[in-house]
């Protein structure tokens, strides 16, 4: 169950940058999405690249909340924590 939701969480993060709504929600809906990712990568260690996935996507929604990213940038990333969040329900 903890899997599924962690997975909800990744898919939910990835349509948010993949689809640029990062400009439409409020900053400290953005920021609060950040510290969760970043507190899942701590889930892992940095041990795997999952982790990893995780920590630079809440870094990218921790600068969001200050400047713009590139969007390929999000894209990449949002592309990423989707196929990881999918994962997580196999």
């Amino acid at each position: 169950m903890l899997v599924q939701t962690l997975g909800i969480i990744d898919i939910i993060a990835g349509a948010i940058l993949i689809l640029n709504w990062s400009g439409h929600l409020p900053q400290k809906v953005i920021l609060f999405i950040g510290m969760v990712l970043i507190l899942k990568s701590l889930i892992g260690f940095f041990k795997d690249f999952a982790s990893w996935i995780d920590f630079l996507s809440g870094l990218t929604f921790l600068i969001l909340a200050l400047i713009n990213v590139p969007p390929f940038i999000t894209i990449i990333l949002g592309i990423l924590i989707i196929q990881k969040g999918v994962v997580s329900f196999i």
